[in-house]
């Protein structure tokens, strides 16, 4: 191999020499705006440098190709950044443990004393669904009785609602293996309904939210949720006057009720954000899915062809505390109405708050906003 090469005259080395400078310059500028954090506040220049462990975390992420916190120091390869709900053996071939893998999910909120119910209700769901028992009553071995039960993954943590245990237990993460997520009460009677029709119904009409239409009895709270008799699904409904300002949201458009839900993965991912850890009643999500389900008028429906009937059984109410000479169950519809507003108060404020963000576009703060909100995992 030949190499030729040409020494440069002093003219040239000043030249060479400056625009060496020129480009060190521009590449330690490039490098200093991205790992300084510089924002325009209403007080002024606001500098933030970043500390030695966040700049050494951004260099393994960029070398290991891995976003998940706690997993930077790791080699990508044994990094596994989600869980599941299958159950496994304690012998054998790890790779043999699941001879078939369902589908679908369905939890049940549970008491003892709901047990026939649980076990009609049960068996309306083949093997294509993995199922979650949440017990609010502590009796979790008296279950043993069934066989079925003991197939079934048992969590129980007492006087709690299935959206505390939804919010702790279903994480997006643990349940992205299944389509959808049925997250229903105890106290429902299934004489009509058959869960691998209703998938195939969901599927057909392309709801990411749904749930089974009620027969029609005293139970009934919302009109939507009412079963049409010439229809396989309705996305839409006449409500009593002056309850719904417009007729393509809830409750006449976009809603269904919180008894006896069914998301798919997709609608979960986003729900699961929206459920309070503290509002453990969930009282008020129901008018809010629609954000998980664009546009929310078709996504959003009732299955009138697979209805099931409200028994109204008041188990989780009863698992009050009587205060002041009221009945236990009082103090619980207390709980819930007040959640009800608080839920209310803070979805509006949160709203407020994104329009004040879109305003601000003219100053950059949006985009700020934006990116903070994204890097916290919020978006």
């Amino acid at each position: 191999m030949m190499v030729i090469t040409t020494m440069p005259s002093p003219t040239s080395q000043k030249r060479l020499a400056k625009l060496t400078m020129s480009i060190i310059t521009a590449f330690l500028g490039t490098v200093t705006g991205f790992f300084i954090g510089i924002t325009w506040t209403k007080f002024g220049l606001m500098i933030r440098v970043p500390s030695s462990q966040e700049i050494a975390h951004a260099g393994m992420e960029a070398r290991n190709g891995t976003s998940y916190p706690g997993a930077e120091v790791l080699p990508p390869g044994i990094v596994e950044p989600t869980t599941d709900l299958f159950t496994r053996r304690l012998w054998g071939n790890p790779a043999d443990d699941i001879e078939y893998q369902p589908k679908y999910l369905v939890t049940f909120t549970v008491g003892y004393d709901q047990k026939d119910m649980i076990k009609e209700a049960i068996s309306k769901f083949t093997k294509n669904w993995t199922v979650v028992f949440f017990h609010y009553d502590g009796r979790i071995n008296e279950w043993d009785e069934f066989e079925w039960a003991q197939e079934a993954i048992h969590i129980s943590a007492l006087k709690q609602t299935k959206w505390w245990f939804a919010k702790r237990f279903l994480h997006p993460d643990v349940v992205a293996p299944f389509e959808y997520i049925f997250i229903w009460d105890e106290d429902l009677g299934v004489e009509h309904f058959d869960a691998e029709e209703y998938i195939r119904l969901v599927k057909k009409h392309g709801l990411e939210i749904s749930q089974p239409a009620l027969e029609d009895n005293q139970a009934l709270t919302w009109e939507i949720t009412k079963r049409s008799g010439d229809s396989e699904v309705h996305k839409n409904v006449q409500e009593r006057p002056g309850w719904c300002q417009d007729p393509r949201l809830p409750p006449c458009a976009g809603f269904v009720e919180i008894m006896a839900p069914v998301f798919s993965i997709a609608a979960w991912r986003c729900v699961w954000h929206i459920i309070q850890n503290d509002l453990v009643h969930g009282w008020g999500l129901d008018f809010e899915l629609r954000r998980c389900a664009q546009p929310a008028d078709e996504k959003i429906g009732v299955v009138d062809s697979q209805y099931i009937v409200h028994k109204t059984s008041a188990s989780l109410g009863n698992q009050g505390e009587p205060l002041n000479g009221r009945a236990s169950w009082e103090g619980v519809r207390d709980r819930c109405h007040q959640e009800w507003q608080l839920f209310r108060e803070r979805m509006e404020k949160a709203d407020q708050e994104s329009k004040l963000d879109s305003s601000d576009d003219s100053t950059g703060h949006s985009k700020t906003r934006y990116l903070k909100r994204k890097s916290d995992g919020l978006i």
